[in-house]
């Protein structure tokens, strides 16, 4: 389509909000430059008389001339163009409207008499042909609004459609063709009139829409009279025609006045007009009357009568001039085209254009003579372009960003979400609507929201700080800095310190606070000591931690918050350097529970001696709760100087765990028990040496080393046995007959069979001993 459109025009263009904002210091871009939001375009196309009246669907252009000529154009393909002269319609009638449907294949022209011998004609013109044919049925009606089927594909019918006449009766028909024949002697497949609004009074219908909702049988009619607008909803059953008649027949039994909304007009005229997305069912409407657009949005789906489809209506009042002259009566606007947040209002010499949501006046363009009069400002349905229509020129409308300042006024409104959502493709924007609305929920003491909302937002860190200190908001200054805190990069390690020290000198403030109160078994502390460790815990703060352990520390301790350091250990695994130095304020259960509280067993073999010197118990109870996890060996050090009662009990406790549920069979471990109790306990050593049995190769100790502890501490009964065992009859006997001769004469019986010598030896001591007791 090069060379379409060959001039531009630069009329007045009004920002809603001119104002840009930009701050320093977080956010550094450059504002895109400002295209105007409407800006029209020439077409390449001179028509050769005046244009008195045009319809544009589906890229495909139609327009009358005063010379009674018809154009037609196809604007893809501009060499696709012909003209048909209407002169042999306009000599006894003239071109009241004309009706192109979605498609751009069926047109419809509206002729009104000149005299009162003739009469008003509709006539049909398809897409595909060059004659023009008279339909009969709507011969000597009026008719001045189509509503077309937005549903049919078809070229050869236009599918169910309505038509309103200048008497305010609404008829449905169906037009068929199959090429240049007809099934019928006429156009209408059938004809039947479905509703009356005018009662038999001039009462021109100005505009009618249905639609069928997608995917159901369901429909809604919207029709509109110079002062009323008319609602109607309902399904189809069948397919029987007229096939809308099934949704009119419900309204004719309740009260007319319940399907109607009327306003005071004295114009001969209104103008009805719809939105909708992307091709799909309108959702809002705009009523052109005399004083003012009416603008509301409604749901297609929705049962709701029109009074409360309008209840929520937006009355845009058209804009004056800026230099009026209140003794010329400003004329009412033509026609008006609705978008998606504003409307363009046609005048015979100019168009505004005002903004849906604030009602300001954005865009100002006059058309001069050269252009001459205006004739219409329309939207092509399908394509959704806009075209304004004057008697010499034909321009299109060019939309760029329309939203773009829908953002700045939402926020103004207080409409946050709306606001956010169209300027998040901004950063400026975006942010500006986060720090006003954060804004917003601070002044109304919403002060968590408000946190929540500043800390999103690129703004003064040190002034919304401020703000929460000087009204004494901590936990709402708190959620702040943690909220901010996840908009670091890791890189920020400055700002990262700065706001994990602060934020645990709050926690650690309210944490104080609860237990001096004497709060400390309360939901509430349980809640914020949750908190708490969960924000120790983020993977951002741990590894921040790391870099300043030591002044984290300090501040819990200076605190006195002795859990909380315990859990920054576990959290930091920096538990040596913790166990050391509670060890070193000789807080030694502190350091036990440390010790407890962490994986890496190797601080067990290294913290054991000292803490067993201090704790014995505890410590000793600690390590059997550990059970398999250590090695008896490995702590052994730790029970090396343990030489009083109390200690030695303790080792020894722990040492017949390891014996006797952990079934260990170190010789260290058993020597090591064997010498505390040969020192300590000889009813448990003999109960010991039983246990392990007699056989010299199944004891887990050192029987030697046995034998010299036992000699060492006088054990004889130990040391006949620990004797047996090596081998040492005599020696076995002669100890047992310090004690005992019947002991003596067991071992002498235990004495194998064959060594006759050795146990007659043995014997002979028994019985010298015996004899020396009986004398």
């Amino acid at each position: 389509m090069a060379g379409m459109f060959d001039q531009f025009e630069q009329p007045a263009q009004r920002s809603e909000h001119n104002n840009t904002w930009n701050q320093s210091g977080f956010i550094h871009m450059k504002l895109e430059q400002d295209v105007p939001i409407f800006e029209k375009a020439r077409m390449n196309f001179t028509p050769s008389e005046k244009v008195t009246h045009v319809a544009i669907s589906n890229k495909y252009l139609v327009v009358a001339m005063a010379n009674s000529i018809l154009f037609r154009m196809d604007i893809q393909q501009p060499d696709q163009q012909n003209e048909i002269s209407l002169a042999k319609y306009t000599k006894s009638c003239r071109l009241s409207n004309m009706f192109l449907d979605p498609t751009g294949v069926h047109l419809l022209l509206s002729f009104s008499p000149r005299t009162q011998e003739t009469v008003s004609e509709l006539l049909y013109l398809p897409k595909s042909s060059h004659k023009l044919r008279a339909t009969t049925k709507f011969r000597g009606l009026e008719v001045t609004e189509v509503g077309w089927n937005y549903t049919n594909k078809f070229e050869a019918s236009t599918g169910p459609i309505l038509i309103g006449t200048s008497k305010g009766l609404i008829f449905e028909t169906e037009i068929l063709l199959e090429g240049d024949k007809f099934f019928t002697t006429g156009l209408e497949l059938y004809c039947k009139q479905v509703f009356d609004i005018g009662k038999g009074t001039n009462t021109p219908i100005n505009g009618i829409e249905f639609r069928q909702i997608f995917n159901s049988d369901r429909y809604f009619i919207f029709v509109a009279t110079p002062i009323r607008l008319y609602h109607f909803v309902g399904t189809i059953a069948s397919d029987e025609k007229p096939m809308l008649q099934q949704i009119f027949n419900k309204y004719l039994n309740i009260p007319e006045s319940l399907t109607y909304y009327e306003v005071k007009s004295k114009l001969r005229y209104s103008r009805l007009k719809f939105w909708s997305e992307n091709n799909s069912n309108p959702s809002a409407l705009a009523w052109l009357i005399e004083d003012c657009i009416l603008y509301t949005k409604f749901d297609p789906l929705s049962d709701k009568d029109i009074s409360e489809v309008m209840k929520q209506s937006k009355e845009i009042f058209y804009p004056k001039p800026v230099y009026q002259d209140y003794s010329v009566l400003q004329k009412p606007p033509i026609a008006c085209v609705l978008t998606e947040f504003h409307v363009l209002i046609a005048y015979v010499d100019k168009i505004k254009g005002v903004s849906l949501l604030n009602k300001e006046l954005v865009y100002e363009d006059n058309y001069n003579e050269a252009f001459g009069r205006l004739v219409n400002i329309i939207k092509d349905p399908i394509a959704g372009t806009i075209w304004a229509v004057a008697e010499n020129t034909v321009f299109r409308f060019k939309i760029a960003k329309e939203d773009r300042n829908v953002w700045q006024i939402y926020c103004d409104g207080k409409n946050f979400d709306l606001a956010k959502r169209y300027s998040r493709n901004n950063p400026v924007h975006y942010n500006h609507v986060l720090i006003k609305e954060a804004d917003m929920l601070f002044e109304e003491k919403k002060y968590m929201e408000s946190a929540n909302g500043y800390a999103l937002a690129l703004s003064g860190f040190e002034e919304i700080c401020l703000k929460f200190i000087q009204v004494n908001q901590q936990d709402a200054l708190k959620t702040f800095l943690c909220k901010k805190l996840e908009t670091f990069n890791p890189h920020d390690k400055t700002q990262i310190t700065l706001i994990v020290i602060w934020v645990i000198e709050l926690y650690l403030n309210q944490l104080e606070k609860l237990r001096i109160s004497g709060k400390e078994q309360t939901p509430q502390f349980f809640d914020l000591q949750k908190d708490f460790q969960a924000f120790l815990a983020l993977e951002k703060v741990a590894e921040r931690i790391k870099s300043i352990k030591s002044t984290i520390y300090n501040l819990m301790a200076s605190h006195g918050d002795k859990t909380n350091s315990i859990q920054l250990t576990i959290v930091q695994k920096d538990f040596e350097k913790l166990i050391r130095e509670q060890i070193y304020k000789n807080s030694f259960h502190e350091a036990l529970d440390v010790l407890k509280s962490q994986n890496n067993k190797e601080l067990f073999y290294q913290f054991s001696p000292i803490l067993m010197q201090e704790i014995p118990k505890f410590t000793v109870k600690a390590l059997i709760e550990q059970g398999s996890k250590l090695v008896p060996r490995r702590l052994l050090p730790a029970f090396a100087n343990c030489e009083d009662e109390l200690h030695c009990n303790e080792v020894i406790t722990y040492l017949e765990f390891c014996v006797e549920k952990l079934l260990n069979t170190e010789h260290a471990i058993h020597n090591l028990l064997i010498s505390l109790y040969a020192k300590n306990n000889s009813e448990k050593l003999m109960k010991y040496l039983d246990s392990q049995g007699q056989d010299l190769t199944m004891v887990h100790y050192n029987v030697h080393f046995a034998l010299r502890l036992c000699q060492e501490h006088k054990l004889t009964q130990a040391c006949v046995q620990l004797s047996a065992m090596l081998g040492l009859w005599e020696s076995a006997v002669d100890l047992a007959l310090t004690i005992d001769i019947n002991l003596a004469k067991q071992y002498a019986n235990t004495v194998q069979q064959h060594d006759t010598e050795l146990r007659k030896k043995l014997w002979l001591k028994i019985g010298k001993e015996h004899f020396t007791v009986l004398f």
